[in-house]
Formats: C-alpha cells, structure tokens, sequence
C-alpha cells in the first residue's frame, strides 16, 4: 500500500524542475497525478507520457493562474476528469528578473506579487470547494522569504515572505479540513539558477552549506511528498527549510 493510492495530487507547475519531480514522486506512490503548465507545455506532456508509460494516470492542464478565470476553468478540468481533490501542490512563482528598487517600477512589482501570491491565493481559493476532508495543501516560499534574497530580490523575497504568512493563517483558518504547510527551498539546480544565479556563486553557496551541494529537485519532492501524506498529520502551518543546513543572517 503506497502512501497516495486512490488519492488525487493537484501539482502546478508541473512541467519542469521541482514541479515536474513533485509530479513524478507522488505518481509512484500511487497518486493520480493533474498537473498544470502555462509555458511549459513540451515539460507537462513529457511527464503526463512518462507516468503513464509506468502505469499511473495523469493529465495535463493549461492555465494561467494569475487570472481567476483560468483556474477556475482548470480547477473545473481536474474534478471532471479525476473527481474530488486530495492534495494541491503549489509550485508556480518565480523572480522574473534581478531589479534593485531604483530599478524597479509599479508594473514589475505587481507582476511579481501576482505570480507568487496572487498565483496561490487563486488557486488555493479555487480548489478549496473541492479539497477532500482531511486534505493537504504545500506551498512554495523560498529561502528568500528568510534572509530577504540576493542582488535585485527585494520584490521576490517579499513575495515569498508573503506565501509564509499566507501559508500559515490559511492553517489557523481551515483548522482541522486541511493541513497547509510550506517548503522554503534554498540553491536547488534548476532552471531558476541557471537563469538567475551566476556560477560563482552558485559554487560559493553550494561550499558554504554544510552538505557541500546544491540539492536536487527531487531532494524537495521528497519533502513535499511527506508533507501531502498522513505521515505528516499532526504538522500544520509550517515553514519548513530544505538548504543543506546553511544559515540566515
């Protein structure tokens, strides 16, 4: 008996990195897995076709879930196709691009806001009606949401310090309909640091965590994975840091 048989894992941003291990952890141990992707479509396809070629089930939507009615409509897909939701996974965010305050204007603040906060608040708020009792909901913050971030994070660290607190009353609110807690992850090896982190740091970091790496994506889907399960069932409201030991300042 695996940890998510029968269940159903709503996982977005699905298609690459730790969405996509997220994706593929929960499908072998059992779960059907509904995953969405806004860019990302070749990725989300990839790992619909890899689960089912191991025997899982799995589907693929498209959404973007800065807009109500884009998750409403893929919230709609997912319950029609699979029935009730057992746990969502919130991958989706990112830090669009490394701007310092002078740098930045209202347009880029709201962008980043919208795809880290409002993202989840959508979606969450969407699934809710839906989320099976004694359901799990895992958000993503970020190391950032700790330390405020590198260079030109100001505005993705306060997002993701935002996904912390929501994470955290969402808890106190739903009380015992369903556990929320967060992961916080810091230098994983993903498209996100290869985008934004240049390699001497990436190395600097890597050397000063006491693991001596960067960890892996599936490194976080093993986290996230007991934190869906009844494993976790007496943890709610919490943040919790998955950086190879390495300490805020």
């Amino acid at each position: 008996m695996q940890r998510f048989d029968g269940k159903t894992v709503l996982v977005t941003g699905g298609g690459r990195d730790i969405g996509r291990a997220c994706a593929l952890r929960f499908a072998a141990e059992g779960a059907t897995v509904a995953l969405t992707y806004n860019g990302a479509e070749s990725g989300a396809r990839a790992v619909v076709s890899e689960i089912e070629g191991a025997g899982g089930r799995a589907a693929a939507f498209k959404s973007d879930l800065t807009k109500g009615n884009e998750v409403e409509a893929m919230v709609a897909g997912v319950t029609e196709a699979f029935g009730g939701i057992d746990a969502l996974v919130h991958v989706t965010g990112g830090l669009v691009a490394r701007k310092t305050m002078p740098e930045m204007d209202e347009d880029f603040w709201h962008e980043v806001m919208s795809l880290n906060v409002t993202s989840l608040f959508l979606t969450a708020k969407a699934v809710l009606p839906h989320l099976k009792e004694g359901g799990a909901i895992v958000t993503f913050s970020s190391q950032a949401g700790r330390d405020g971030g590198g260079p030109g994070a100001v505005a993705y660290a306060t997002s993701k310090g935002a996904v912390m607190t929501f994470t955290r009353g969402l808890a106190k609110e739903l009380g015992t309909r369903a556990r929320v807690n967060a992961v916080c992850p810091g230098m994983i090896a993903t498209t996100f640091h290869d985008t934004f982190t240049k390699p001497e740091v990436r190395e600097r970091v890597a050397g000063a965590a006491p693991l001596k790496r960067e960890g892996a994506s599936e490194d976080v889907a093993a986290l996230v994975a007991f934190l869906a399960s009844d494993d976790a069932a007496y943890i709610t409201g919490a943040c919790y840091d998955i950086n190879g030991g390495v300490l805020y300042s």
